[in-house]
C-alpha cells in the first residue's frame, strides 16, 4: 500500500512539472485572443495538495510504531 502512495506522489509530482510549463506558454502566447481552456494555476495547486497528501500518506506508513 506504501508504494501506491509514492506512486501517486511521482503522478502529482509530474502532473506539477507540467502545469508549470504549460501555464509558462499560455502566459507568453503570441495571439492574446486565444487563452486556452485549462485553468494551469488550480492545476498546480491542486497537484500540489495532492503531493503533499501522498507523501504525508506514504511517510505515515513507514513512521508507524511495530
Amino acid at each position: 500500500m506504501q508504494e501506491m502512495w509514492w506512486w501517486l506522489a511521482g503522478v502529482a509530482a509530474a502532473l506539477i512539472c507540467l502545469a508549470i510549463v504549460a501555464d509558462r506558454r499560455r502566459m507568453r502566447r503570441r495571439n492574446i485572443d486565444r487563452p486556452g481552456w485549462v485553468p494551469w494555476p488550480l492545476v498546480l495547486i491542486l497537484s500540489l495538495i495532492a503531493l503533499i497528501a501522498c507523501t504525508i500518506f506514504a511517510l505515515g506508513g513507514t513512521m508507524a510504531p511495530r
